[in-house]
């Protein structure tokens, strides 16, 4: 189906684009006319995702690629657990979709509204250091180059292509299925508690490689850090969901609703904001719970947020964080957003974040009404000076000469650019300034 573009927003608010065409294929082939049809027009052409990257990265001027009804399961092995997705796969529709296989994804991010298309190339992960981030979860893809030809890439076809076709930014191809590894489904204990952010600062290498999911929260202005420490447990043990009145008032009241007012009075009036952050710290924490995976990983936001994260190497993440907190202080910010900090394992997927090397991470974020420029800036400064990479989906200033200096495999990445998008059909100002032209 073809349409006359109207005008596309990211969910945060930071892109926007009225596209020349919209185009909603339903199959490979459909996706392959589209292709050459864009060719043949001298246009670029980009799939979209959910659009909950905070980039451009899915940005289409000429020919926006809806893949919506490139979605739901293809193939299903239960004994190999190797299911084959439709890249427009939401990913709060797996749970539902993987039920009666009895599998589910090994980790997840703490937010669920994207493709899992788009998580997987823009590098999206959760925390553990037991565990990459969701492209290392593919073993298997197929995506329609530039020149419109299918191309099959896994294990045994092509295989040298996946550690760049896994995290690929939108600009080798047009994913239209891919195969991951999953596992048996499985309970998680979550227990949620705040302790002094100097403890949990000093005792890091210890609490991260101690637990199988770890992270914590911190809100500027306060001395405590919120953390949050996830057990995994066999899929048949008991569960000890958090009930539903309970679930509201902290996820939704608090979280959400609450929380929206604040952001927006603190826009107006920034000096409530550390009355606020001290209030959130005596509000919330010390819940214990266990539930299947998903119901923990996973928090509903509806407060829209810009955010940049970066990942540094793990051993970095103390002295890190204590550098922002020093930087909120000494300029005298009212910062009503928490810093969040996880981790996860090194892969060997060529644009990971995490290439080579066990990352933690430090996101940080402001209300979408306000400007982010100067605290980004700066913050982005600190994690460069630990040799950080920045998230592909999430704000950031990095170019192609910066980022080839902490990416050992970029140009392996442009070479089968090269091979794969000649022509640039993929392109967009985004990749430019990242990948270089």
């Amino acid at each position: 189906m073809t349409a006359t573009g109207a005008t596309w927003r990211n969910w945060a608010r930071t892109e926007s684009v009225r596209p020349l065409r919209v185009e909603r294929p339903a199959t490979s082939g459909a996706v392959q006319r589209a292709v050459a049809a864009a060719a043949a027009s001298g246009l670029r052409i980009k799939a979209v995702g959910a659009g909950h990257s905070f980039t451009g990265i899915a940005v289409a001027p000429g020919v926006q690629l809806d893949l919506a009804d490139l979605s739901g399961i293809v193939d299903a092995d239960i004994a190999t657990g190797r299911v084959t997705l439709g890249a427009g796969t939401r990913l709060h529709e797996l749970p539902a979709l993987l039920a009666p296989y009895g599998l589910a994804l090994p980790n997840m991010g703490d937010i669920d509204r994207q493709t899992i298309a788009g998580a997987t190339s823009t590098g999206t992960h959760g925390t553990g250091l037991g565990f990459g981030g969701l492209a290392t979860q593919i073993v298997a893809a197929k995506l329609v180059s530039g020149t419109g030809e299918l191309i099959a890439v896994s294990e045994s076809e092509r295989p040298e292509l996946l550690p760049a076709v896994r995290l690929g930014l939108g600009a080798l191809g047009v994913l239209v299925e891919v195969t991951l590894q999953l596992v048996p489904r499985f309970v998680l204990h979550a227990v949620e508690k705040p302790a002094p952010l100097g403890e949990v600062l000093d005792g890091w290498p210890e609490l991260v490689r101690a637990s199988d999911h770890f992270e914590f929260y911190w809100f500027p202005h306060t001395e405590a850090a919120l953390t949050k420490t996830n057990t995994r447990l066999p899929g048949d043990a008991p569960r000890r969901p958090l009930g539903r009145v309970s679930r509201w008032v902290d996820d939704e009241l608090l979280a959400n609703g609450l929380y929206r007012g604040v952001c927006a009075v603190g826009r107006i009036a920034p000096g409530v904001v550390p009355a606020f952050a001290r209030q959130v710290e005596k509000l919330t924490g010390d819940r214990d719970f266990a539930d299947f995976s998903p119901k923990v990983f996973v928090t509903n936001r509806t407060v829209r947020f810009r955010e940049m994260e970066y990942a540094v190497p793990l051993a970095a993440v103390p002295d890190a964080v204590r550098e922002v907190r020093s930087l909120i202080e000494r300029k005298g910010w009212r910062i009503s957003f928490p810093i969040e900090v996880r981790a996860a394992a090194s892969d060997d997927n060529w644009l990971s974040t995490a290439y080579g090397r066990d990352s933690g991470y430090l996101a940080v974020h402001r209300y979408f009404r306000e400007d982010p420029a100067e605290y980004f800036t700066a913050v982005e400064a600190i994690m460069r000076e630990h040799g950080g990479r920045p998230h592909w989906g999430k704000m950031h200033t990095r170019d192609a000469a910066s980022l080839r200096e902490v990416y050992p495999r970029f140009d392996d990445f442009v070479r089968v650019r090269n091979e794969l998008d000649p022509e640039r059909r993929f392109g967009n100002p985004y990749l430019e300034r990242v990948l270089g032209a």
